[in-house]
């Protein structure tokens, strides 16, 4: 069975999601109420799925010093993620990320789970920064995992939402901008098919989140399925996208 792995941080200001507040909009908090919110949607859609969901948290030992509450990093994790999963079902469990680098995490959390879980056939890793990736996504990257044995999920600017993986890769540096090419090169490398998934916007920078808004402010028009906790906080924050100076800007009507 395909296992999905949210990779998640403690959803706190300054920590998540920095691009917003250094280039963008958003204030600390504000950044991090949709951070919460993209990731309550990433569970969800994992949650809802035909796969088993493992939220995969950052531990209080890699985070920065600044960073560091009185609450740990798993209490925080597990609280938000009860709002959107039952913490005592079988298919949901939480599991710390090993590694000092992004790559690392991913990497460990594959080759640990394929290596070492004989009811894990394949792993789906996501970073949860791409609202817009729902149950029926996860669904049907699973199916694809029938016929390649790395399906990527990319994202704007050479980025990705996420990969799924029949069998494990070499990950360090894997993720190197661009990360969609050189994930590609890392499977074809390992002598793996490689497929891909639906291209999905990420919410960590601005034009990234410019097209997340204008997405679901259109599916809303239309009355379609929308992230329900990311579209709130898109709500409430007024974020829309007009057109500007140099073409589409994400303004606060």
């Amino acid at each position: 069975m395909t296992l999905v792995a949210v990779l998640a941080d403690p959803a706190r200001p300054g920590l998540v999601l920095p691009s917003l507040v250094d280039d963008g909009p958003l204030d600390a908090d504000e950044a991090a109420d949709l951070y919460e919110a993209s990731l309550l949607d990433t569970v969800a859609a994992a949650a809802n799925s035909g796969a088993k969901t493992l939220v995969n948290y950052r531990g209080d030992d890699t985070l920065p010093d600044e960073h560091v509450t009185d609450t740990p990093a798993e209490a925080e994790v597990r609280a938000l993620a009860s709002e959107v999963v039952d913490l005592g079902a079988d298919d949901v469990r939480f599991e710390v990320q090993v590694g000092s680098t992004f790559d690392a995490r991913v990497g460990n959390t594959v080759t640990h789970l394929l290596r070492d879980d004989p009811d894990v056939s394949s792993v789906l890793a996501t970073d949860a920064v791409a609202p817009l990736l729902g149950r029926k996504d996860v669904d049907s990257t699973s199916m694809k995992l029938r016929r390649s044995d790395v399906v990527i999920g990319p994202s704007t600017d050479g980025t990705v939402w996420g990969g799924a993986f029949n069998d494990s890769i070499d990950f360090d540096g894997a993720y190197t901008t661009p990360a969609v090419e050189t994930l590609a090169q890392r499977g074809v490398d390992a002598g793996l098919d490689v497929g891909f998934a639906p291209t999905y916007p990420r919410i960590d920078t601005v034009p990234g989140l410019r097209t997340t808004v204008a997405q679901i402010r259109a599916r809303q028009r239309a009355d379609r399925a929308v992230p329900t906790a990311t579209a709130q906080v898109i709500g409430y924050l007024g974020l829309a996208v007009r057109d500007g100076d140099d073409g589409a800007e994400l303004v606060r009507e």
